[in-house]
């Protein structure tokens, strides 16, 4: 039995039994990988998948189990390697993170300024996608951390980890009409075309709840997935723009009016989404740390070796998560 076979079987299973997606996503070939995995079977002495001549066709009982127990042997092998460079140099390595544009534009910012002045020799890498996509890297292994609000919680080999509350703001052109709106409504709001998040993205959903509880349908006439070519268009006229308070910036979006509207839509959470089972290193911890100081490493520990996300919620249950 060989890690590459292990390998084989777990992302042929992650990947909807599809072996050319898994072929090109190990940059392999797809002969090469039936080949190991028919050895996998052969020295198991039983079948892993079931198959339609050349094709799979679905998992047996007993591969559930083999995979399961694969994915547990993959993630041990990262963590031996872990431990062995964290003994060697705690203060050389790499850090990957997944992100969407919101969390990389305004709130990591500080965050990886002060990282890299407290670790220079850490090279850190930073992706960007589509909340489901953020969490896919993280749960496949491809990067070590997600940070989003939205998608996280359909991945249940996750920890999730509260880092902070935000809510979202009115954005319209200098002199519009709601600007002058007292009070603010969401029904008056709806009055106006609007431009703002594709749905799945920084707290899109919620937004929709919103205007869904109160029985309005609201004209969305444009979504994007940043916050800035939202601004772009709002200031073209298009529509009023709802987006994330702290994508607005005064020194910047001149030309533009913001207006709270907290009171309008419950409050969203940013997480930080990581494997369970993963060992980090001192550098990950303390990058944690750096974006939300209440995720202490005692704290953090606590949450990776809790039975689940009700136990892992029973840890942060207290705390007041800090409202940007």
């Amino acid at each position: 039995m060989k890690l590459q076979q292990l390998r084989y079987v777990w992302e042929i299973a992650r990947r909807n039994l599809n072996i050319s997606a898994t072929a090109e996503a190990l940059f392999t070939s797809q002969p090469g990988i039936s080949k190991q995995v028919r050895l996998l079977e052969d020295e198991l002495g039983l079948d892993i998948f079931t198959r339609s001549g050349k094709h799979l066709t679905g998992i047996t009982e007993p591969g559930r189990e083999i995979i399961e127990a694969a994915g547990r042997v993959l993630v041990e092998t990262d963590n031996v390697r872990r431990v062995a460079a964290e003994s060697k140099d705690n203060q050389l390595g790499s850090l990957s993170i997944a992100t969407t544009h919101t969390q990389a534009r305004y709130a990591l910012p500080p965050v990886i300024k002060a990282f890299i002045a407290r670790y220079p020799k850490v090279s850190l890498h930073m992706h960007q996608g589509t909340p489901m996509q953020i969490s896919e890297m993280a749960a496949e292994r491809k990067v070590d951390f997600a940070i989003a609000t939205e998608a996280l919680d359909l991945f249940s080999d996750l920890v999730m980890l509260p880092c902070y509350r935000w809510n979202r703001s009115i954005v319209v052109p200098a002199g519009h009409e709601l600007a002058a709106t007292k009070p603010l409504t969401l029904a008056a709001v709806a009055r106006f075309p609007i431009v703002t998040y594709v749905f799945g993205f920084t707290g899109r959903s919620q937004l929709d709840e919103a205007f869904r509880y109160h029985r309005l349908e609201p004209q969305v006439v444009f979504t994007a997935t940043d916050a800035d070519v939202i601004k772009t268009y709002v200031k073209l006229g298009l529509g009023v723009g709802i987006i994330a308070s702290m994508a607005f910036d005064t020194a910047i979006d001149s030309g533009l009016t913001v207006l709270d509207a907290a009171h309008l839509f419950e409050p969203s959470v940013t997480k930080i989404g990581l494997r369970k089972g993963m060992y980090l290193r001192t550098y990950m911890y303390d990058f944690i740390e750096l974006f939300a100081p209440h995720l202490t490493r005692t704290r953090v520990e606590m949450a990776m070796t809790a039975s689940g996300k009700e136990a892992v919620d029973e840890i942060f249950g207290e705390i007041a998560l800090p409202l940007r």
